[in-house]
C-alpha cells in the first residue's frame, strides 16, 4: 500500500441503513471515517456505529487463521487441514446418522455480506440436510410470510414512502435507533422530521417511549403482545364506517370480503381493553388513516416478534390496502432495486409447511424451521436427531430464545463447525472455526437491503485493504468446503465464480440493463466507475404489474391467516395480572449481538440496565438503580434497575445482545461489559404458533430485589 493518504468510498454494512462513507486511509491505518455527501441516499449521514468498522479491521481478538479446538485451547492450523478436517467430520456424522443429522444456522451479519448470501447456498446444498435454522424465525419470518401469502413472494415487501408520506403510523418499530428496519432509511432522524415539517403526522404505538417516539407528534403505549387487537378493530372500524379507498386496487383484490367478516367480532371497545389504548384514540387513528392523502402504516420488531406476530403483518397489509397506502406515492410502495428485482414469473420464493420440525411439529418456511426449536432438535434422541451443526455468522445462545437450554444443547454436539471470526459465546463450544477476512478486505454490493430502501439506488464498493496472505473471503471458503464435501460423498460440483461476477450478469439482465432500460443501461463497469453509486430514483407505483401469484391477485384473505384469529379472540382476557411483561430494546450504538467488542460503541452511560417503571418499582418496594432479579418460565438473571417513565407500568426492558461472558469467549471489551443475556429469560415455547417465529417481546416475568 502507498503511504499516501488515500481517499475510499463504499457503504456501511453494520446495519440496515446502508450509509455512504468516505474513509481516508494511510497505508494499513484507518485516518478517518465521515459521511459521504454525495451518497444519493444517506446524503453524508453517519451514526456511531459507522467508525466500529476501523475498529473490526484492527481487533486483536478478531481470527484471521482457522483454528482448532485441543482440550481447552485453540491451535491455529492451515486451511488445508481445517477444509478437510471440516468435510470429513460433517460427511462421517451424515453416513452414521443419515442426512438431518447436520444442522445449520445462519445469522444476522451475514446477509450484511454479500459473497455469504451469494455462496452460502454452495454448503447447504453439499450438505442437503432439513435442519435449518436462522435468525429469520427470530426477527422477520412473519414479514416474509405474510408477503408469500398475499403477493406470491416472499421477498414481495412494500416499502413506506417516507418520503412523501403525510402521515406515518409506527407500531413497534423505532428508526431512530435502527435507521429503519425492512425499511432501509439512512438519515431517519431527518426524514421523519422533515414528515413534520411539510404538515404531515408520526404517530408512534409502543410499549416505551422510545427515541422515535420522543420526536413523534404522538404516542400510544400499548400492552405488549396486544397490538393485534388494536389493528383488528382499526380493520373493522374501516369497513363499518365505509372508510375505503381501494378503487385502483379494486381489479386485483381478492378475499375483502371473508377480511370484513372475519374481522367482525373484533371491536374497538376489545382492543382497548387488551391493549391499555383508549378507545376514542383508536377511532381517531383510524379515521385518520383513512381520511389523511398519502398516509401509511409501518410496522417493526415490536409487532413480528410477539405471539401474534404474522397476523399483526397481514393487518398491517390490509390496512394499507383498505386506505389506499398499497402501490400509491407517499404510502407503501414496492422497491425496484437493480440487483434481485421482484415481477410476475419469479419462482414463487418460498414454500410453507411442506414438511415440520421433528419434536414440537412447527412448520417451515423456504426451508427452514423455527430457530427455536433448535435446542429440543439436537437433544431429543432418535431418527434426525442433529449432532452436528454449522453456523455462519451466528451468536443463537445470546440470539435465541432460552439460550441457558441452547447453551446445554451444543455442548453435546458431536461436531461443531463455526464460520466466523470471533470466539463469541456460541463459538466457544466449536471444534473448527474457520474465520473469513474482514469487511475493509473484500468488495461489497449490498444484495439485501438494496431491496428494502426508500429511494432506489445501486452501488459497488472495491475492498479498502488487500486481504492478509493467505486469507479467504467467504466465499471461497464456500467453494471449498462444500467442493471437498460433494468429492467425499462423491457426488457433482460446480464452484460458483466470485460474487461481483455473478452480480454483474443480473444487473445486465436486470430492470436496468441496456435491454430492458437503454437510457440507464447499467453495468456493473458503470457502477465500479461510480464510487458513490447511481441514483435510481424514488419509490414509484408499478406493484400490481410484479405480483408474483398465480392469478395475479392480491389473496386479502389466505385461509391459515384467517384460520388464526381464533386464536386470537380466545387469547382475550389471559394476561396475567401479577407478571410484568418483558421487551427489548434497540440502542444506535449497537446492533443484535456483535456490536459490543468495539471500545467506541459501549463507553459512556451503561445502556443494558432494566428499565421499570416507578409505580412498579414502589410496589415492589425496590429503589431505582438496585440489584435486582428477573425470572420467567424458563431462567433468571440478575442486574440493575433504573425508575423511568419511558416504559409503562406493567412493563419492563431489557435490551437484546448482551451478556458475553463465559471463560472461553476471547472478546476482551463485550466480556467485560456488565449486561446480562436477556434471552436466558425468553420462552423457546412462548412462539407465533402459527408461523413459528420467537416471542421475544412479551415475555411475562417477575422481577424482585437479588438477594
Amino acid at each position: 500500500m502507498s503511504e499516501q493518504a488515500t481517499t475510499h468510498y463504499r457503504a456501511c454494512h453494520l446495519c440496515e441503513a446502508i450509509c455512504g462513507l468516505e474513509i481516508r486511509t494511510q497505508g494499513s491505518e484507518v485516518l478517518s471515517i465521515r459521511g459521504d455527501k454525495n451518497d444519493p441516499v444517506s446524503r453524508g449521514y453517519i451514526c456511531p456505529k459507522a467508525t466500529a468498522i476501523a475498529d473490526i479491521h484492527t481487533d486483536p481478538d478478531r481470527l484471521r487463521k482457522p483454528v482448532k479446538r485441543v482440550g481447552e485451547e485453540w491451535l491455529e492450523i492451515s486451511w488445508d487441514e481445517a477444509i478437510e478436517l471440516t468435510a470429513k467430520r460433517l460427511v462421517e456424522t451424515q453416513q452414521t446418522h443419515g442426512a438431518n443429522s447436520v444442522g445449520f444456522f445462519g445469522g444476522n451479519p451475514g446477509v450484511h455480506n454479500y459473497g455469504n448470501m451469494t455462496h452460502g447456498p454452495l454448503l447447504r446444498r453439499a450438505i442437503k440436510t432439513r435442519n435449518n435454522f436462522s435468525a429469520t424465525s427470530l426477527d422477520q419470518l412473519p414479514h416474509h410470510l405474510t408477503s408469500y401469502a398475499m403477493y406470491g413472494h416472499q421477498f414481495f415487501l412494500p416499502i413506506p414512502d417516507v418520503d412523501h408520506t403525510q402521515l406515518m403510523v409506527i407500531f413497534g418499530g423505532n428508526p431512530l435507533a435502527s435507521n429503519g428496519s425492512i425499511m432501509t432509511m439512512p438519515d431517519a432522524p431527518k426524514r421523519l422530521k422533515a414528515i413534520q415539517q411539510r404538515g404531515g403526522k408520526l404517530v408512534v404505538v409502543d410499549p416505551r417511549r422510545t427515541e422515535t417516539a420522543d420526536i413523534a407528534d404522538q404516542h400510544l403505549f400499548v400492552k405488549p403482545g396486544q397490538d393485534a387487537y388494536v389493528l383488528m378493530a382499526i380493520i373493522n372500524l374501516l369497513f363499518k364506517e365505509n372508510w375505503l379507498k381501494t378503487e385502483h386496487l379494486s381489479a386485483h383484490l381478492d378475499g375483502l370480503d371473508t377480511v370484513r367478516q372475519a374481522v367482525s367480532g373484533f371491536s374497538v371497545d376489545l382492543a382497548t381493553k387488551q391493549s391499555g389504548i383508549p378507545a376514542e384514540a383508536i377511532r381517531q387513528l383510524a379515521y385518520d388513516l383513512a381520511h389523511t392523502e398519502q398516509a401509511v402504516i409501518y410496522g417493526r420488531m415490536g409487532v413480528s416478534v410477539q405471539e401474534f406476530g404474522a397476523l399483526c403483518q397481514w393487518a398491517i397489509q390490509i390496512i394499507n390496502i383498505l386506505i389506499g397506502a398499497l402501490d400509491s406515492v407517499g404510502g407503501s410502495l414496492l422497491t425496484s432495486p437493480a440487483f434481485g428485482y421482484v415481477k410476475k414469473g419469479l419462482n414463487a420464493g418460498g414454500h410453507f409447511d411442506l414438511f415440520q420440525s421433528r419434536v414440537s411439529g412447527l412448520p417451515e418456511f423456504a426451508g427452514e424451521l423455527p430457530a427455536v426449536t433448535m435446542a429440543e432438535e439436537i437433544s431429543t434422541p432418535g431418527d434426525g436427531q442433529i449432532r452436528a451443526m454449522v453456523t455462519i455468522a451466528g451468536n443463537p445462545l445470546i440470539s435465541s430464545a432460552n439460550g441457558s437450554e441452547l447453551s446445554a444443547a451444543f455442548e453435546g454436539l458431536d461436531f461443531f463447525l463455526a464460520i466466523d471470526f470471533y470466539i463469541n459465546a456460541t463459538t466457544q463450544h466449536a471444534d473448527v472455526i474457520l474465520p473469513p477476512t474482514g469487511p475493509l478486505e473484500h468488495d461489497h454490493y449490498d444484495i439485501a437491503f438494496l431491496r428494502l430502501a426508500v429511494h432506489d439506488s445501486a452501488r459497488y464498493n472495491p475492498a479498502v485493504f488487500e486481504p492478509a496472505e493467505g486469507a479467504l473471503h467467504d466465499w471461497q471458503i464456500y467453494n471449498a468446503l462444500a467442493a471437498k464435501i460433494c468429492e467425499l460423498k462423491g457426488t457433482e460440483f460446480r464452484p460458483l465464480p466470485a460474487p461481483d461476477q455473478l452480480v454483474a450478469h443480473g444487473i445486465a439482465e436486470g430492470e436496468y440493463g441496456a435491454e430492458k432500460n437503454p437510457q440507464i443501461s447499467l453495468t456493473m463497469d458503470k457502477l465500479k466507475q461510480s464510487p458513490h453509486g447511481v441514483d435510481l430514483g424514488p419509490l414509484r407505483p408499478g406493484l400490481l404489474e410484479r405480483l408474483c401469484t398465480e392469478d395475479g391477485k392480491i389473496h386479502c384473505a389466505p385461509d391459515f391467516l384467517i384460520n388464526d384469529l381464533k386464536r386470537l379472540q380466545d387469547s382475550a382476557g389471559q394476561l396475567d395480572a401479577d407478571k410484568l411483561l418483558l421487551i427489548g430494546r434497540r440502542h444506535v450504538r449497537s446492533n443484535n449481538s456483535w456490536m459490543h467488542n468495539y471500545h467506541r460503541l459501549v463507553k459512556g452511560k451503561p445502556r443494558w440496565q432494566l428499565m421499570m417503571h416507578p409505580d412498579d418499582l414502589a410496589q415492589r418496594g425496590i429503589a431505582s438503580d438496585s440489584q435486582v432479579t428477573i425470572e420467567s418460565r424458563v431462567g433468571s438473571v440478575t442486574t440493575t434497575v433504573i425508575a423511568t417513565d419511558e416504559v409503562m407500568p406493567g412493563v419492563v426492558s431489557l435490551p437484546h445482545g448482551w451478556g458475553h461472558k463465559g471463560r472461553g469467549v476471547k472478546m476482551e471489551i463485550a466480556s467485560q461489559q456488565d449486561g446480562v443475556n436477556c434471552n436466558e429469560l425468553t420462552d423457546d415455547k412462548l412462539i407465533d404458533k402459527l408461523s413459528g417465529n420467537a416471542a421475544l417481546n412479551g415475555v411475562p416475568v417477575q422481577v424482585r430485589l437479588a438477594s
